[in-house]
């Protein structure tokens, strides 16, 4: 049976004994196998292709190793990397949503604050509301027993008059005029001296009937002091009218006021409730995102650290095998050109006996047939059958030389040749192991700097997105606050015009006021004037008092008057706190939204600001990213025309080039024959 030399294991070429031992066994273990075959070889030649079949499968395995440690450096590299780029990612993402965090949870407690604060506001507002109206409730209720009180007086006073001035003789009717009087004695509004002047007239009325003079003196002097007390009393009651609107105008400003904060603190602390808990929702949501961002890190850590101590590992193993192997290789070489040397060469050829070969070759059918000249014409044509079959200059050119030359030089040439072909087949192993890593290696590069580059050129595109999104939302809140700004300013505008007008008109309804004031006060000041002076005077004759009937009525109309510029002056009063407070409301709201814009419209600049800084970092990295991979491509076309197998395979030239070794060693041994016989 055969034996395999790859089951040996590697050795390193220490000196010369060890190659010695090792040609030994060699040769021990192929001389007893002599016996068993019928064709005859020489045992060194027997060695020397054995040694050569080491050394090309220790080239192969070699290279083989060489092949795969490439895909699994690429592999380490790759997965190393993308460990890396991930691990840094979950740790800027880790860093973010901490932040993201805290601002939440802080602007959850700064809101629950404010929550907190206008919650005790509107309570405030509310109970101050609550005050205001039971102390308006109250007021408006003495002004209407008030109210009554001196309409009631008016009433009876005016009654009175006109039961006085109702009479045409000269003795008066005693009963309706003394009922009448007393319904005005009795009232508890009538100072003492009119009372006084009430009891003196009823106590001549119920005596001896008086002169008629004396009589209309009385009277009309009662009637005097009745119509003094009933302007007196139509002057408190307007007064009191007139304090009641205002103090209802009040109320109603205070009431509103109160009322538009309530509502907008109450809407504030709802707005600021649902965003509390949209704050906090966030932040939960930011936690479990954090949880398993974190849990992601550590497995990737733990990835790269497996990855690290498994490439390392493999590392060391492969670099130790390709020593061994290249020792080995070198040994094998070494071992094989001391065989091939005279010294061993050629006293093999004379001391040592051949070694049979297996039966059934082509060298076999030439065994004892003929004479040389056969054996020529048989060789030739053995040679010229496989160089048409394999196409072989090599085979064809031996056969030529064996047609025309001696035995002895076409035996050389063939060796000469098997020798070359071994070295042609053990230097394209080597470059076919040098072209497979290198084609590998590039082929990796290129696949990742393309993933690279694709990577970039969409990481890039949607950074511009987002940085023209950024700008459109930018030019969009700009022009906001440009409205917002345009209408605080027409609201001012407006408010200052309208704030004008109200002073005016309440400057105007001011000044009517005094002046009906002080007609009334002059009118007053007269017809009172004139009756006094009918009081005292004691002729017969009647004297003028005056339009006594119509100055009533103009009166009346001035007081009405008086009523309609006092409320003028309180509506517009009312009007102007209203329109004060709705401005204000309005430019408060509106600062609050030119803030919230404002913080907003920084917020998109800073982030359309770390856009484009990205946006320009990544061009920087596509750009040497691009450099690269036209590098890389370069370097492929360099290797084409050395590593691409454009017409024939790798395989098939071993296979092409085993066969003529094999033609060539079938050769050498029909001449090994014909030395023979």
């Amino acid at each position: 049976s055969r034996v395999s030399w790859l089951n040996f294991p590697p050795v390193s070429l220490k000196s010369g004994h060890f190659l010695t031992m090792k040609v030994s066994l060699i040769l021990s273990t192929l001389l007893p196998l002599a016996v068993a075959h019928e064709a005859r070889v020489t045992p060194l030649q027997k060695v020397i292709e054995l040694l050569a079949n080491m050394e090309s499968k220790g080239k192969t395995a070699k290279h083989n190793e060489e092949v795969e440690f490439a895909k699994f450096s690429q592999w380490c590299s790759s997965t190393q990397a993308a460990s890396t780029k991930s691990i840094e990612e979950a740790a800027s993402q880790i860093e973010m949503l901490t932040a993201d965090i805290a601002k939440a949870e802080a602007s959850a407690e700064e809101l629950a604050t404010e929550i907190s604060e206008l919650e005790a506001s509107s309570n405030a507002h509310e109970a101050e509301l609550k005050e205001a109206t039971a102390v308006r409730e109250k007021e408006h209720t003495d002004f209407v027993a008030s109210e009554n009180d001196l309409s009631e007086s008016i009433d009876v006073i005016e009654r009175a008059i006109a039961v006085l001035k109702s009479r045409e003789a000269d003795v008066p009717q005693k009963v309706p005029e003394a009922t009448s009087l007393l319904e005005v004695r009795s009232d508890s509004a009538l100072p003492r001296e009119a009372k006084a002047v009430i009891d003196s007239f009823l106590s001549m009325s119920n005596g001896q009937a008086p002169l008629a003079n004396a009589y209309e003196f009385q009277s009309g002097s009662v009637v005097g002091m009745l119509e003094k007390l009933r302007l007196k009393f139509q002057d408190q009651r307007l007064a009191l009218q007139k304090a009641e609107m205002n103090a209802k105008n009040n109320f109603e400003v205070l009431s509103q006021g109160l009322t538009d904060n309530i509502k907008d603190e109450s809407a504030r602390a709802k707005d600021k409730t649902a965003t509390k808990g949209a704050r906090l929702e966030a932040a939960a949501v930011a936690k479990g995102d954090l949880t398993s961002t974190e849990k992601g890190k550590e497995e990737d850590e733990k990835t790269l650290e497996d990855t690290k101590s498994l490439c390392h590992s493999k590392s060391e193993i492969f670099e130790k095998n390709q020593v061994l192997r290249s020792e080995e290789i070198k040994a094998i070489q070494q071992a094989s050109e001391i065989l091939k040397s005279d010294d061993v060469t050629g006293n093999a050829g004379k001391y040592l006996p051949a070694l049979p070969q297996v039966a059934g070759s082509a060298l076999v059918q030439l065994r004892g047939q003929g004479n040389s000249q056969e054996i020529r014409d048989r060789l030739v044509n053995l040679l010229n059958s496989r160089a048409q079959a394999s196409g072989s200059k090599y085979l064809a050119l031996i056969a030529t030389r064996a047609a025309a030359d001696p035995f002895a030089k076409v035996k050389s040439m063939i060796k000469d040749l098997i020798v070359k072909l071994q070295e042609q087949a053990n230097s394209e192993a080597d470059h076919k192991g040098y072209c497979d890593a290198e084609l590998a290696k590039n082929k990796a590069t290129r696949e990742n700097k393309e993933s690279e580059v694709a990577e970039l050129t969409a990481k890039i595109e949607k950074g511009e997105a987002t940085s023209a999104k950024l700008a459109e939302e930018l030019a969009a809140l700009s022009d906001a606050l440009s409205e917002l700004a345009k209408s605080q300013a027409e609201a001012t505008a407006l408010r200052a015009e309208e704030k004008a007008e109200n002073k005016q008109t309440v400057e105007d309804a001011q000044a009517a006021q005094v002046a009906v004031q002080k007609a009334t006060k002059i009118l007053k000041e007269f017809y009172a004037s004139a009756a006094e002076s009918f009081l005292q005077q004691h002729s017969k004759q009647e004297p003028y008092t005056g339009m006594q009937s119509e100055h009533g009525g103009i009166i009346g109309f001035l007081e009405v008057v008086l009523s309609d510029f006092a409320r003028l002056e309180a509506d517009t009063s009312s009007a102007e706190d209203q329109a004060a407070s709705a401005y204000e409301k309005f430019m408060d709201e509106t600062n609050q939204d030119i803030a919230v814009k404002n913080t907003e419209s920084k917020h998109k600049e800073s982030s359309k600001q770390d856009t484009d800084s990205q946006v320009i970092s990544l061009k920087k990295d596509l750009e040497l990213t691009q450099e690269e991979l036209t590098a890389a491509n370069e370097y492929y076309e360099k290797l084409k025309p050395d590593c691409v197998d454009l017409g024939l395979s790798y395989e098939d030239r071993v296979k092409m080039r085993e066969e003529e070794v094999q033609s060539l060693k079938e050769a050498l041994a029909i001449l090994e024959q014909e030395d023979i016989a």
